[in-house]
């Protein structure tokens, strides 16, 4: 443990003083950013526990909100709970939290602060979060924020945005091509095609792409894969549209 940044360290041994499972790794990339971070890990942005520093005006206290990666912070919503905000510039955040921008971890803080837990983090069973350096993240569940902060769980982001018509048609015709490609390939056994189809977004709640129904994993795995391996991974595909769109084959 040694080798690991001083930050990344004393991540480390608050997670261990709390007996968490699950110690910080340390990725090839950075994961400045909730995307950085999905992709590095093959996740969904949403896994991604991300943390939003404030500065509380009435004390010059440190407000962290651990925020799920695919939404934003409202400000005044955080406020109401906690009172007036200021912004708080790298050099606050670093001198509060013991951290830099980009790695804050929302264990291991160097000052003690307040804390607020985004309630969008339990639509999923796992996220990772920053473990104090821009390469440094570990996995929790989103209930295990709640133990190793104290924190409350609060709606503390904006709404996310409405999906337009045009959105909603393009996915479901998307479905449909999937569907009938993925009769289609049964019978095939060399020059496997792509299930790429016009939608290509992650969806936040499954991790899954709207358009062709893979992990961020199964994409990149497909370009190194044999046509036996394409046909296993079609099967995949197939279930689980059968399980989530019916529908679609009849």
């Amino acid at each position: 443990m040694t080798e690991l940044p001083e930050g990344v360290q004393r991540v480390a041994a608050a997670l261990q003083e709390k007996n968490h499972p699950h110690g910080p790794v340390m990725l090839d990339g950075a994961a400045r950013t909730a995307q950085q971070a999905a992709d590095a890990l093959g996740v969904a942005v949403g896994q991604i526990a991300k943390s939003i520093i404030f500065k509380r005006v009435a004390d010059e206290a440190a407000v962290l909100v651990v925020t799920s990666g695919d939404r934003r912070v409202d400000e005044a919503k955080v406020a109401a709970l906690v009172g007036p905000l200021a912004r708080a510039n790298a050099a606050f955040v670093k001198e509060r939290t013991g951290f830099s921008i980009g790695g804050v971890s929302p264990v291991a803080h160097a000052m003690p602060g307040v804390t607020l837990i985004d309630r969008e983090l339990f639509r999923f069973e796992q996220v990772w979060a920053a473990a104090g350096h821009p390469h440094g993240v570990f996995q929790l569940h989103p209930q295990d924020l709640v133990a190793l902060t104290g924190a409350p769980v609060a709606d503390v982001v904006e709404a996310p945005d409405e999906e337009n018509v045009l959105d909603t048609l393009a996915r479901e015709n998307a479905i449909k091509t999937l569907a009938a490609r993925a009769v289609s390939v049964g019978a095939m056994a060399e020059n496997i095609p792509s299930p790429c189809v016009n939608v290509c977004r992650m969806d936040t709640g499954s991790g899954l792409c709207e358009g062709c129904f893979r992990t961020i994993e199964d994409i990149r795995e497909w370009g190194r894969s044999d046509d036996t391996a394409k046909k296993v991974m079609w099967g995949q595909i197939t279930e689980r549209l059968r399980q989530t769109h019916p529908e679609a084959f009849v």
